[in-house]
This record gives structure tokens, sequence and C-alpha cells, in this order.
């Protein structure tokens, strides 16, 4: 099943099932989409619609740091909630160590010896990652296998 199908059968059922939390969320990600339907004046694939996604649980990342900051407890309840609802239509999320063979294996493809090879290897696995891990974790992954 497609994604874009996916969220559109999920979200009915989040309607009938009463799943005010749910039924909010695939309403956010399917709005994100659409937007950007509009903007490329095109149907977005899968892998795109994934983006979309990472986006979004970026947006709430970030959210959940601000409101944790200002003591807005709720709030950040509520945007854990919807990050974990996201999380559920990415694909399976790499490991700390899957991450670093992965990151091995690129460095020696690519033939980076150093600091300064660092986007160059960025280059060469983002393509890989997508949605599967977060770019701060992947940076840092890199950083640590180029010193």
């Amino acid at each position: 099943m497609q994604l874009r199908e996916r969220l559109n059968a999920e979200l009915k059922e989040a309607m009938r099932s009463r799943d005010t939390l749910r039924l909010s969320t695939i309403r956010m990600v399917l709005s994100s989409v659409k937007n950007r339907d509009i903007e490329l004046r095109r149907e977005l694939n899968d892998s795109e619609i994934t983006e979309t996604i990472v986006t979004l649980c970026k947006q709430r990342r970030e959210s959940i740091r601000l409101f944790k900051e200002a003591g807005r407890q709720e709030l950040v309840d509520k945007e854990e909630a919807e990050l974990a609802l996201l999380m559920g239509y990415l694909p399976q999320q790499l490991t700390r160590e899957e991450l670093a063979d992965l990151v091995a294996k690129v460095i020696a493809e690519v033939g980076a010896t150093g600091g300064k090879d660092m986007g160059k290897v960025m280059k060469a696995i983002q393509p890989q990652v997508a949605g599967r891990a977060e770019g701060k974790l992947v940076s840092e992954v890199v950083k640590e296998k180029l010193a």
C-alpha cells in the first residue's frame, strides 16, 4: 500500500474511532503533503512524503525542546504523542551501530581521510539513510569516524 493511501485509510479509521489525536496528526501530515503537491505542481511520491514527515518530526522535536524550557508539560506531552504517531509512518530507524557500519562503508567507498572530506561522505550517505536516521545523528557519527 502506498503511503498516501495508508494515510487516507488511517484518517478514515481515526474518524470512525473518534481518536482526536491521531485524526489531527494525520490531517496535519496530509495538509503538509497537499501543500507540497501544490508547490511542486504534481503529486509527491512515497520518498517525498517521507521527507515531509521527517520535516514534521523535526518540528515536533524543536517544539518539545522549547516547551520543556518554558515549563509547559501539557504541550510537551501533546507534541511527544504526535511525534510518536509520525514516527510510525517512517521506515524502521537505524540503530547507532548500524549507522556507524554504514558510515564506515561509505567512507571507504569515497576514500575520505579526514574532517575536510565530511561533505563528500554526507552527500554519499544521505540517500541511503533518508527517513531512517536523523541528520544530526548521521553528522555526529560521520565526525566520529573521520576524527
